[in-house]
């Protein structure tokens, strides 16, 4: 990711939000907020690339961005069928592109604000 700072940063957030509808909206209003009252901070906010074709033109500060990580889950639009077997897809399927992802940043990553349902994240 090659990121153009205008402004000196004071730190870097990566979002990550549970991958379901709920979750996605709360984080981002999260995010907004915070990025609304400290300029100076960079969000990375992480979703799958299903999730980025959904939001990716969703408008948001400067401050904020989105990162993709693959889709290892089964689609939003089909996975009400076994949702059992998409939360266990969510527990060990996403960890790993999650700190690849992490590992291929440009700046250090000074807080993870991750949803509750993602103890990996931390």
């Amino acid at each position: 990711m090659n990121l153009v700072h205008t402004r000196p940063i004071s730190g870097t957030l990566v979002a990550i939000p549970y991958p379901g509808r709920g979750h996605i909206n709360p984080m981002m209003n999260l995010c907004k907020l915070l990025a609304s009252r400290k300029h100076d901070l960079l969000i990375t906010f992480v979703i799958t690339e299903e999730w980025l074709g959904f939001i990716g033109s969703y408008t948001k500060p400067d401050n904020i961005h989105f990162a993709s990580i693959p889709n290892v889950l089964t689609s939003e639009l089909v996975r009400g069928a076994d949702f059992p077997g998409f939360y266990e897809a969510v527990m060990t399927k996403m960890e790993a592109p999650f700190e690849e992802l992490l590992d291929t940043l440009e700046l250090p990553v000074t807080g993870i604000i991750a949803d509750t349902e993602l103890k990996w994240a931390i």
